[in-house]
């Protein structure tokens, strides 16, 4: 039911965006197919907690939680078909969110910042300038200035080092990529050597030469992460230690984010069912009430807190994980206020 909703408020907001760049329509049901994954694994929590809220609330208004625990089945025996239940898709979820959504995820950021986003693909990559990288143990570059759409960079210096002594510099005002045969072309190029007894220096107008990196690992698109599935994810996260990437955070927030939605699932799941299984004077409407209230607080917090920890240095472990954890000790609370 919301994923329908959630497309047509979407085609709704965006359709003169498409029209206005005149959008293929093969593009655009690609997308939405990459909506739907993206939409649905992002919301999976709230849409199984808003289900199980329905449907048990059905149960207590029709006096049936009633007569099953009154015919001796206790409460942990009634709950059990929910948790076997939400076991069983947070498992799927768990393995579409490792290999099927990062796919979907890059569809559907492709998408917007091609052809829904102002200047979507300059943003893409992020900030290009004054750009910093530890390529290696022992390679440091720099450049000033990097045009993903030329596949040029300004002010280009690689630095070699051998036990904390730089052993070469290699310097260039510009360089540029060359598809054709994989080299780099360096304009105003210099190298310095440094040798024991001298340094030698060799300068050329003009040099082609072939590097171990690609510019585009510069600065990699700001939604590389969730696009990466979870081997290449952790790879690529070790690989940005190591280079000294500011950005390591959102990394970690998708990395962790990956667990913490099918733990999410069981916390909300035992809420739902604690929440629903009493029979109130409100009927139904009370409590899908008090549901999307806990979902909305649930969202907030999950949402506050990956930002926080996006743009700070506070903990990425404890951003993703401190909804389950504030949740986690409501659900055990209204559980056993639940059994009484």
């Amino acid at each position: 039911m919301f994923i329908p909703i959630g497309i047509i408020i979407d085609v709704s907001e965006k359709i003169n965006k498409m029209i206005e760049n005149k959008v293929p329509f093969i593009k655009i049901a690609t997308y939405y197919y990459h909506f739907t994954i993206y939409f649905a694994n992002a919301l999976f929590p709230i849409f199984l907690f808003l289900s199980i809220i329905w449907f048990t609330s059905k149960l207590a208004n029709n006096t049936e939680i009633i007569a099953i625990l009154s015919s001796g089945i206790s409460f942990t025996r009634f709950l059990r078909p929910f948790i076997i239940g939400a076991a069983i898709v947070s498992v799927g979820v768990l393995l579409m969110g490792f290999y099927i959504v990062p796919r979907a995820s890059e569809g559907f950021n492709n998408f917007r910042y091609t052809y829904l986003k102002s200047g979507g693909k300059e943003q893409m990559t992020g900030d290009n300038t004054d750009v910093y990288r530890q390529l290696n143990d022992h390679e440091f570059l720099y450049v000033s200035n990097f045009n993903p759409t030329s596949k040029m960079a300004f002010n280009f210096s690689l630095e070699r080092f051998k036990k904390e002594k730089m052993v070469s510099k290699i310097t260039a005002s510009r360089i540029r990529w060359n598809e054709k045969d994989s080299t780099y072309t360096l304009y105003d190029y210099s190298k310095r050597t440094v040798g024991k007894l001298g340094d030698k220096i060799e300068s050329f107008p003009e040099k082609n030469v072939k590097f171990t990196f690609e510019l585009e690992d510069l600065t990699p698109v700001v939604y590389i992460a969730e696009t990466l599935r979870l081997n290449e994810l952790i790879d690529f996260i070790d690989k940005e230690k190591k280079r000294g990437s500011s950005n390591i955070n959102t990394y970690m927030v998708v990395l962790y984010k990956k667990f913490s939605v099918p733990v999410s699932a069981f916390i909300l799941t035992i809420i739902a069912v604690a929440v629903s299984s009493m029979k109130r004077r409100g009927g139904m409407g009370m409590n899908l009430t008090i549901g999307i209230a806990v979902a909305f607080g649930f969202v907030f917090f999950d949402k506050i807190f990956g930002v926080l920890a996006e743009k700070s240095t506070f903990s990425p472990f404890v951003a993703v994980w401190f909804s389950n954890i504030v949740f986690g000790i409501l659900a055990v609370y209204l559980l056993r206020n639940a059994k009484r």
